[in-house]
């Protein structure tokens, strides 16, 4: 910038010190609209040259300069667009993943799920069957006890009935004696069938 501020400040100069410039300050011109062949052809002279040296030390940078910016700024543009499909490429793939953990936690949900019903069940399975085998067990208990009581009901009958009868052929009874006696019987068999009862 400062190098192009030169070049114009010595065009300027030497268009001042032009050969035209310098008979119309000697007054040497014919007025204001007079046409001078010499100041016209040293101004276009100087114009070409000024043109000349604006398009070396002037146009060519800025334009350089215009070029560059514009190249950097498709290059970021590039870029920028490059960045923008990776990431929107980056969001398909973070989309897939995200979808295919979600089925897979469906997946592993319904798979826990079956299993906990299916362990569910096995377990009621073995509490009733663990429950049938206590029922069965306790009435296999409660028959065993009951034929037990029963034999021991029949054994103390049998020998109660062999005390009476040997009683009652030992003695010979009148019909108060057969009374007290068949009384005596009846009690010892209440009590006796209480006492097997509850033993």
């Amino acid at each position: 910038m400062m190098r192009t501020t030169r070049i114009l400040s010595a065009v300027g100069a030497a268009v001042a010190a032009s050969p035209g410039a310098l008979l119309a300050a000697e007054g040497g011109g014919g007025g204001v609209f007079a046409v001078n062949p010499g100041l016209s052809i040293w101004t276009t002279v100087i114009f070409l040259m000024l043109l000349g040296v604006l398009w070396k030390f002037a146009w060519g940078p800025l334009l350089g300069a215009v070029e560059a910016r514009e190249q950097r700024i498709q290059s970021a543009l590039d870029e920028s667009r490059s960045h923008q499909q990776e990431a929107e490429r980056m969001l398909a793939e973070h989309r897939a993943q995200l979808a295919d953990a979600r089925r897979q936690a469906s997946e592993i949900l319904a798979e826990a799920r079956s299993a906990a019903e299916g362990l569910r069940r096995d377990l009621e399975s073995k509490a009733r069957d663990e429950a049938q085998g206590i029922v069965d067990a306790a009435r296999g208990e409660i028959r065993r006890e009951k034929d037990q009581a029963l034999d021991e009901l029949r054994r103390e009958s049998v020998d109660l009935a062999l005390a009476a009868a040997a009683q009652l052929l030992r003695e010979r009874m009148d019909s108060d004696r057969d009374r007290q006696m068949v009384a005596g019987f009846l009690d010892d068999m209440t009590s006796g069938g209480t006492t097997g009862a509850e033993a």
